[in-house]
């Protein structure tokens, strides 16, 4: 979804405090700009090092109001009676949350505010990684499943889409219905790269494998060229969200 901003029209001086879009209140956030993966994502497209562990710099969060998005400078028109709103101030105060996984719930809770469930079923994923990586399995679960309704909820879903929702599934040990999701998406006769993540999750469904597997696993290697698994990637990556599956898929296995 595209974000209108609030910023003025006249662009700030070079040493100007960015100030939040929703309270005014100015903070240093550091813009963020990765570095291309160098290992290959997961198959929920969580991305490899080194851009996995830098998702603490992902998104900016206001000091005084909470808001939290990419740039923090700018904001949807109705996102400042969202974080105004008991739900938001109450997210806020769980202190059962880790601070890093509160933020991406933050902007996910805007974004279902504004509409944009796809983008906060995105954002409410992040915070499931962030739980991953802090060894809390069960709000992981929790905000996987979250993030599969909200992805449910938004717009029809394509069948690169319908991946990350099986994936999701699969993780939060919700066998039956990642197994039914799955088993739809092979009949739509998907394209090829997307049939062999969806086989391979088949089968890791099957075996109730609920761990973290990556694209390696699920496609083979290009028959002249290496896994990129096994070398660098070119050229710089767009964005830790912004790609679509199947392109990414095809620019890891080395197809233009």
């Amino acid at each position: 979804m595209s974000v209108p901003s609030s910023a003025p029209s006249r662009p700030p001086a070079a040493d100007a405090t960015p100030r939040c879009a929703v309270c005014g209140t100015g903070s240093r956030q550091a813009p963020f700009r990765p570095e291309p993966p160098e290992q290959a994502p997961d198959l929920d497209l969580r991305p490899g090092e080194p851009v996995r562990s830098t998702m603490a710099r992902w998104l900016q969060q206001c000091p005084g109001c909470g808001y939290a998005a990419p740039n923090i400078t700018r904001a949807h028109p109705a996102a400042a009676q969202a974080v105004a709103a008991a739900p938001f101030r109450a997210l806020m105060a769980e202190t059962g949350y880790p601070p890093l996984a509160r933020r991406f719930l933050a902007w996910a809770h805007v974004l279902e505010e504004t509409g944009a469930l796809h983008a906060a079923a995105e954002a409410s994923l992040q915070a499931a990684w962030v739980a991953d990586d802090l060894g809390k399995p069960e709000l992981a679960r929790l905000w996987r499943l979250d993030a599969v309704a909200l992805w449910r909820s938004g717009p029809p879903l394509d069948a690169e889409q319908t991946v990350r929702v099986i994936d999701a599934l699969r993780r939060a040990e919700a066998w039956e219905d990642a197994a039914a999701t799955a088993e739809a998406l092979g009949r739509s006769h998907p394209p090829e790269a997307v049939a062999q993540v969806v086989a391979l999750e088949a089968r890791l469904v099957a075996a109730r494998d609920a761990g973290r597997h990556t694209v390696a696993s699920a496609l083979p290697p290009p028959a002249r060229r290496p896994h990129v698994a096994h070398q660098r990637i070119a050229g710089r990556s767009e964005s830790p969200r912004g790609e679509s599956l199947l392109a990414r898929l095809r620019r890891w296995l080395g197809h233009r």
